[in-house]
């Protein structure tokens, strides 16, 4: 019965996609939402192995006459298939959009790594002189939180950051202009993808924050090395420290967005791109160099956050910001793996999965 139905849904998703109808991330996200799977078809199919595929297939046409086998699988040869992000071209300039709008494009280890795929392609293709770097609808809601809650031990918290920091520094390594198109929510590690790029252009409902602490952890993705370095110490401590955001206004005029708020986003990045090329202005990553840190951060009224956590964030800062951004980089990911060993990363990443991110954990500040 299951390969019957599954011989089914495989010709049909592989017509669709034959026919050119939708792109094949936005068919397999609608494969995996409309039949509540756990992968949608293509990633399903990608699993199964292009041979399984092709047997049911044929077997069920010959079974069932009239039953269409679909060119790419009657070649027995299935193209690898982008499940969460997508490239799209414009003539010279190519558009990666992150495509989960399901929560609002937060960003998997899996989304990390086709960023990281997706832009190694696009940096060795001399077709493209510039790279705009979206979502499905402008926002980046932060990291998975649900695989970072998952992480069992100071190890893995450890190795998730130095996993994400060489994708993360290759975007801003790239010799042609990458600049993200953001609106909306972009929060943690969506706020901090964007800081890798060259930069950024903001939408009017951007709400931009690095709100790790209330989870009970710091931004390990680079927040604490490059958002100092875009707006300087004093504001970038205030947002890290209290988890507080900031709209789209702010952002421009703290240096953190290019120009003002405009509502066409991407548009707007290709316009900025366009300037960069033609030598009007100059696009460049976070500067890596070392920054003055004051001896003692001023002070913030942290509320109900966690004194153990803002310890390690200070730290982090003082430390990582007086060293090039490759050594704070790893100073951060040091730091992200002591939250693990303290009581309030366990509370505060229970609360948000059981209460969801309006709700105050009950730190104990240990």
């Amino acid at each position: 019965m299951l390969d019957r139905i599954l011989a089914v849904l495989f010709g049909r998703t592989y017509a669709v996609l034959d026919a050119g109808t939708c792109a094949a991330t936005e068919l397999d996200w609608m494969t995996r939402m409309a039949l509540g799977f756990r992968k949608g078809l293509l990633e399903l199919a990608a699993e199964y192995g292009a041979a399984r595929v092709h047997e049911l297939c044929t077997r069920f046409a010959r079974d069932h006459a009239g039953f269409p086998v679909p060119p790419t699988i009657a070649a027995g040869a299935l193209a690898p298939v982008r499940v969460t992000t997508m490239i799209e071209r414009d003539g010279d300039l190519a558009i990666v959009r992150v495509f989960r709008p399901e929560v609002k494009n937060a960003l998997s280890a899996q989304t990390i790594a086709e960023l990281g795929a997706a832009f190694a392609e696009l940096g060795a293709d001399p077709s493209v002189r510039g790279i705009v770097l979206t979502s499905s609808d402008g926002a980046f809601a932060g990291a998975d939180i649900n695989e970072l809650a998952a992480l069992p031990t100071v190890e893995a918290c450890r190795e998730t950051c130095l996993r994400t920091h060489p994708i993360f520094k290759a975007i801003g390594d790239l010799k042609k202009p990458v600049v993200a198109a953001v609106d909306g929510p972009v929060l943690g590690g969506g706020a901090e993808l964007a800081m890798a790029c060259h930069a950024r252009v903001v939408g009017p409902r951007l709400v931009l924050g690095q709100p790790e602490v209330n989870l009970g952890i710091l931004p390990g993705y680079g927040g604490t090395q490059r958002l100092p370095r875009l707006i300087g110490v004093e504001r970038a401590a205030q947002l890290i420290r209290t988890g507080a955001s900031i709209g789209a206004a702010e952002a421009c005029a703290w240096g953190w967005a290019t120009g003002a708020p405009t509502s066409d986003v991407v548009a707007g990045a290709k316009a900025l791109i366009r300037d960069h090329l033609a030598g009007a202005i100059k696009l460049a990553p976070v500067n890596p160099e070392p920054i003055p840190v004051p001896a003692r951060l001023p002070a913030v009224a942290l509320g109900h956050r966690s004194l153990a956590i803002d310890a390690i964030v200070c730290d982090v800062l003082r430390r990582g910001l007086a060293r090039s951004l490759d050594d704070g980089l790893v100073i951060e990911a040091d730091g992200f793996a002591r939250c693990k060993a303290t009581v309030d990363m366990d509370i505060g990443m229970k609360n948000f999965t059981q209460n969801g991110p309006r709700v105050p954990a009950a730190f104990l500040h240990e």
